[in-house]
């Protein structure tokens, strides 16, 4: 098995190739009735879209999505809904240097060493041109999310790009829609331009951090063992093209904590249970709280780039490689509206299995 399904109730699999004629996704267990079309999908997918600015690819596609099945007279059937998404500006003879050598960095080698064969154009399956189809059955989760959690929010941003980080006390997410770095501090933007267009000169690539919240989860989502939610949201993250880490709430920083600061204390409020703080990240025990969920991951350096790096060929041969091609200098920026569909597929997936155990029932405090 190749394992290209995500999700237990809401579930989507992925398919298609970074040169192939098309890519896309199946999504099923999505309820019936929900208003969904192209249009709305089509809103987060052109927020992934390469070739926006000079800080991405210049690879220019569309990235039009076509609903195939599954949605009548405006409305989700209950059936499994087909997207799909045309390739257009392939230049697969930017590839042709690779066909019988490894990139640096790239997941060439683990697949020819795994399946003794693929597809050096772009990196096939394993190019982040896959990740258009996540965002397509994002957006088919956000409108469910929309009918059955319409207070719930999930925002995407970059928080640090290589050794540049935000400053939080400036943190407006007005702003994210405003750059070209999905950053929600408008005074780093400036610097953030000149210093990834140092690195672009320098035939180089950065990596960065990016975070993702999400509002008005409710609480009671998740399990205390296999199926925590943290657990379901670290492997989504990490399933993402080049992540290398994933945080929840504190993440790494806990381990510096002592005791009496990591734990959250509670106190009762008007409308029920308040936190004081949220090192948590709005889960415990793998389930949710009500408090906001925070996300955070590392996306590593785009490992395409022009200066030479050492590597070897199908035959054993040790060369130098440049890796041609239109490629993102820093992978993270595109990161976040991919980051966001799947926070959403993850919530929405745990919502309806939570209506499906509990029915919604609740403890209640008080």
């Amino acid at each position: 098995m190749s394992f290209n399904t995500f999700g237990r109730m809401f579930r989507f699999t992925s398919w298609g190739e970074s040169h192939g004629p098309a890519l896309g996704a199946t999504v099923d267990g999505c309820p019936p009735g929900v208003a969904l079309d192209e249009a709305f999908i089509q809103r987060f997918l052109d927020r992934r879209r390469p070739g926006q600015s000079k800080m991405t690819t210049q690879r220019q596609e569309a990235d039009a999505v076509r609903i195939l099945s599954g949605v009548f007279e405006g409305r989700t059937t209950g059936t499994p809904i087909q997207l799909m998404i045309e390739n257009t500006d392939q230049r697969s003879r930017d590839y042709g240097d690779i066909a019988q050598a490894f990139r640096p960095g790239h997941a060439d080698i683990a697949y020819h060493l795994k399946y003794g064969t693929r597809d050096y154009r772009g990196g096939g399956r394993s190019s982040a041109r896959e990740t258009a189809a996540r965002v397509a059955a994002g957006g088919v989760a956000q409108a469910v999310l929309r009918d059955l959690a319409p207070d719930l929010r999930i925002t995407g941003y970059m928080v640090q790009m290589g050794d540049r980080h935000i400053d939080r006390a400036r943190i407006d997410l007005a702003e994210i829609d405003r750059n070209d770095f999905f950053c929600p501090d408008a005074g780093a933007v400036q610097e953030w331009t000149d210093y990834l267009t140092a690195i672009r000169k320098d035939q180089d690539s950065v990596g960065a951090v990016v975070e993702v919240v999400v509002q008005g989860c409710p609480p009671g989502l998740g399990a205390p063992v296999y199926a925590k939610l943290d657990t379901d949201l670290a492997a989504a993250m990490m399933s993402i093209n080049a992540v290398k880490a994933v945080e929840i709430g504190e993440g790494m920083a806990a381990a510096a904590l002592k005791g009496t600061q990591n734990a959250d204390e509670i106190r009762m409020g008007p409308h029920g249970p308040e936190f004081l703080s949220n090192h948590a990240g709005g889960i415990l025990g793998g389930i949710s709280t009500g408090q906001d969920i925070v996300v955070r991951f590392a996306v590593k350096p785009t490992s395409s780039i022009l200066t030479p790096r050492r590597t070897i060929n199908a035959a054993g041969e040790e060369i130098d490689l440049i890796t041609k091609g239109r490629h993102d200098p820093c992978v993270g920026i595109r990161a976040v509206p991919v980051a966001e569909a799947m926070a959403a597929c993850v919530i929405l997936d745990h919502l309806l299995l939570d209506r499906a155990q509990t029915g919604g029932v609740r403890g209640s405090i008080g």
